[in-house]
């Protein structure tokens, strides 16, 4: 295992910012891992996935640990029902496709999240009515301090709607090196309850879809509205969708009552983030080389040349400009480093 200093971050965060690690190291097993975490115990350190969900405003005056464990496998099935464990470095999207390929259901709802398998619980990430909590098993992580290994159950995660016990109570404690779920082999529960995913289909003439054409749907949905960061640097969707009082919600809809939402329970109410966005006016909009995407007005973007602070305050301008107008505050789903 090499260390080097100084190194260059660009490749290794999808907003594409121009930004160095004091130190960088790659580990590609978990006694790597045990070994780096054992032999810099004084220094200070930062945990590197795919770099998705991360917004850097400045150079990284840390050791950066990328976790590049790789592997996914069977590890148990019955008549019904399949166990599959995949390694924290895996590419999140080429596991949803080797379950689809296998006809294992309950991912692909979630197709085409960019970011690897490892980080996937600490947001519990979710798309068009699933979330990670639906199939997931266990993890298992490490802890920084010790090195022992810890398998978190499903209950031990708490998770939340884009939370978990990872953001909070053992927050920079654990770094998680393999995600267990479980897949349905048959009678799949087929989710198409998103107004998008049923248009979709209805495009392609589909009245009973596969997994596949339900991947393939989302896939579609989501090409047409999100910039690849290949292309162009951005992190998905830069905000939560709000979950705020129905007090609030019959307040806002009482002065704007074409206000798009969604019932969780009797007493909140889920507003699309991207909605209040587009409707105060920044959607397509660009500040230099920070902006916001013409298509999807969820996602911040990155031209070429932009700064994370310059994506950070075209961030804060819009939470302020949301507030000021319905009230609302919208919070960031990506990690602000």
């Amino acid at each position: 295992m090499n260390i080097i200093s100084n190194f260059p971050l660009k490749k290794y965060n999808t907003f594409g910012i121009e930004a160095f690690a004091k130190k960088f190291v790659a580990v590609h097993s978990v006694d790597d891992l045990k070994k780096v975490l054992e032999e810099n115990k004084s220094e200070k350190k930062f945990i590197l996935g795919g770099g998705s969900n991360m917004l850097l405003t400045k150079d990284i005056d840390a050791l950066v640990i990328h976790i590049d464990l790789k592997g996914k496998k069977i590890i148990k099935e019955d008549e019904n029902f399949v166990w599959v464990e995949s390694q924290a470095g895996e590419n999140w999207h080429e596991l949803v496709l080797f379950t689809i390929n296998q006809n294992f259901g309950g991912l692909e709802n979630m197709s085409l999240i960019p970011g690897n398998v490892g980080t996937t619980p600490v947001q519990n990430i979710g798309a068009y009515g699933t979330e990670i909590k639906d199939t997931f098993i266990s993890c298992e992580a490490i802890n920084i301090d010790t090195q022992e290994v810890k398998t978190f159950s499903k209950e031990e995660c708490n998770f939340g709607y884009r939370e978990s016990i990872f953001k909070h109570e053992v927050k920079d404690q654990f770094i998680i090196t393999s995600v267990v779920f479980k897949l349905t082999k048959q009678n799949h529960k087929i989710n198409i309850s998103y107004g998008d995913i049923t248009a979709e289909l209805e495009k392609q003439n589909i009245k009973i879809p596969t997994l596949k054409e339900v991947s393939n749907a989302v896939i579609a949905i989501r090409q047409s509205k999100l910039p690849d960061p290949k292309e162009l640097g951005n992190s998905g969707s830069f905000f939560k969708n709000p979950i705020i009082s129905r007090n609030l919600f019959n307040e806002v809809k009482s002065k704007f009552p074409e206000i798009k939402h969604y019932d969780v329970s009797e007493s909140e109410v889920k507003v699309p983030a991207g909605w209040l966005i587009e409707q105060a006016g920044f959607k397509g909009k660009r500040f230099g080389d920070a902006g916001i995407h013409k298509n999807q007005a969820l996602v911040l973007v990155n031209y070429g040349n932009a700064t994370g602070q310059e994506i950070l305050n075209v961030s804060k301008e819009i939470q302020k400009t949301i507030f000021e107008k319905y009230g609302i505050h919208i919070e960031a789903e990506v990690n602000v480093i």
